[in-house]
């Protein structure tokens, strides 16, 4: 028999203090998968900024990297620049379409296995279970007055928490720049100022939130529960406790044995409670502090086991199954309950943008060109009567390869040369070399006849293409003073 968490009665008050919550172990179907996801993600984190890519000679060779310095943003094979900020746009949009989609098939799965909140709580929970001992041990020990076993157990259990957090903003850095430099930088102390602040602060706010603050974040403090909860329907699933079932509740087996009216399943031996990692009792039914995770259910499927019961008291269920089952009807099928209007609509969006995605990466040119009119002068009347604007030009050549570029005019009739050859070498179009994964720019003058139309400006677009037969375009216009054929 455990005891059970206190349930806070209200105070009146603005702020709830924080109640401990010692999560019993527990093995099950859940409790494993958890484990899997936690390892995975772990990996993923810590791993990901020392995968190496081979990119060519001008490219840096880590897959995944975060290039402030030269504003580019690497995922193994993708190369976004500046310019192409709407990819990392889209990859927003498509993770909160995906969260939207999991919620409605699923229901909170997202928060009781992949958040990161939940993974690195639960990693705290292990890491002070191993120290401390199992629930009643750490109990007893929260309830001793202060000593050498107390005091040795908590310093160790700090400790290797902030060697967690400090690991966990660690690996954040390296995100930004080469990992095995900066860390070589990093421990001799002439890393930047910025990459220590950054790993000050997110050691405080894992340490903080992982093990100080780690039920009142997920109840109070995530904004997201909030959120699913209005988008969750009769077909999400999550954990239900069937009180058709479990009701009327005995206190222990043999009560319910020597019970002479009609007993539930439920022998009321509070398992559920001991293993949840926020404290919640899952029988009071839908609950904001339950985050899906299944170790309720774990713990009360041990409970039926051992007192050869049905198991499934708790279990993933969703609202339109619960009644099915308490009028005494077949279950809706997963994949019935999966095809539902909701779902279908959040994972076309999802789908549909990523397709869009994936199709204009593989058909971006990577050529980039962009044209700026020089304002002082506007116009200057050359000697023999024509008149000159003059442009600056940037090409952006977004491979890690040198390339040339062949820059033309269409729309208007006019010679163009740089400010290195003179007008002496003016012609119908110019080559400009960009080196790899650059940006090159150069001063070009264009000059025309004033006879013709009787306007100020003349419309033209910029065309810059490669050997390969890429290309890329920039409008721009050409003034000059009001003339009359």
């Amino acid at each position: 028999m455990n005891a059970p968490n206190p349930v806070p009665k209200p105070t009146g008050r603005l702020f709830e203090g924080r109640r401990k919550v010692f999560p019993r172990k527990v093995d099950g179907t859940f409790r494993r998968l958890k484990w899997a996801i936690m390892v995975a993600t772990l990996a993923i984190y810590y791993l990901t900024p020392w995968l190496r890519w081979h990119r060519g000679a001008y490219a840096p060779d880590q897959a995944v990297l975060v290039d402030l310095a030269h504003r580019r943003f690497y995922m193994f094979s993708i190369e976004i620049w500046p310019n192409e900020f709407y990819y990392v746009v889209g990859l927003l949009v498509m993770a909160a379409v995906g969260l939207f989609l999991v919620t409605s098939a699923v229901g909170r799965a997202w928060c009781g296995y992949a958040c990161p909140q939940t993974v690195w709580t639960d990693l705290f929970v292990h890491v002070e279970r191993f120290i401390e001992g199992d629930r009643n041990a750490q109990l007893r020990l929260d309830r001793a007055p202060w000593g050498v076993e107390k005091l040795a157990k908590r310093t160790g259990k700090f400790a290797s928490w902030l060697v967690i957090a400090a690991l966990t903003g660690g690996a954040w850095i390296f995100y930004f720049a080469d990992a095995p430099t900066l860390a070589r930088q990093f421990i001799s102390g002439n890393a930047p100022t910025v990459a220590y602040a950054t790993v000050g602060v997110l050691t405080a706010t894992t340490f903080i939130f992982g093990g100080l603050m780690r039920e009142q974040v997920c109840i109070y403090m995530c904004p997201w529960p909030r959120i699913q909860s209005a988008m969750m329907d009769e077909r999400s699933l999550s954990v239900t406790y069937r009180a058709w079932r479990g009701e009327p509740r005995t206190r222990g087996l043999k009560r319910s044995q020597e019970a002479e009216g009609p007993a539930g399943d439920c022998i009321d031996c509070e398992a559920c409670i001991a293993v949840c990692p926020t404290g919640i009792d899952i029988r009071e039914g839908a609950q904001i502090g339950c985050i899906t995770c299944g170790l309720c259910i774990d713990a009360c499927d041990q409970m039926m086991t051992r007192i050869g019961r049905p198991t499934q008291l708790i279990g993933y269920l969703t609202e339109l199954d619960a009644d099915h089952e308490r009028r005494g009807e077949a279950a809706i099928s997963p994949i019935r309950r999966l095809l539902h209007p909701r779902t279908i609509a959040y994972f076309l969006i999802w789908a549909g943008i990523g397709c869009a995605m994936l199709f204009a990466l593989g058909n971006r040119a990577r050529i980039g060109v962009s044209v700026l009119q020089t304002r002082n002068p506007i116009w200057v009347r050359l000697s023999d009567g024509a008149v000159r604007n003059g442009y600056l030009i940037k090409i952006r050549n977004m491979e890690e390869r040198p390339r040339r570029f062949a820059i033309s005019l269409d729309g208007m009739d006019a010679l163009l040369w740089d400010e290195q050859s003179g007008r002496g070498s003016a012609a119908r179009r110019i080559v400009v070399a960009a080196n790899a994964d650059q940006v090159a720019q150069r001063q070009i003058f264009l000059a025309t006849s004033t006879k013709g139309e009787a306007r100020t400006s003349i419309d033209f677009t910029v065309r810059a293409l490669d050997a390969e037969g890429g290309s890329a375009r920039a409008t721009s216009f050409f003034e000059r003073p009001e003339t009359i054929p």
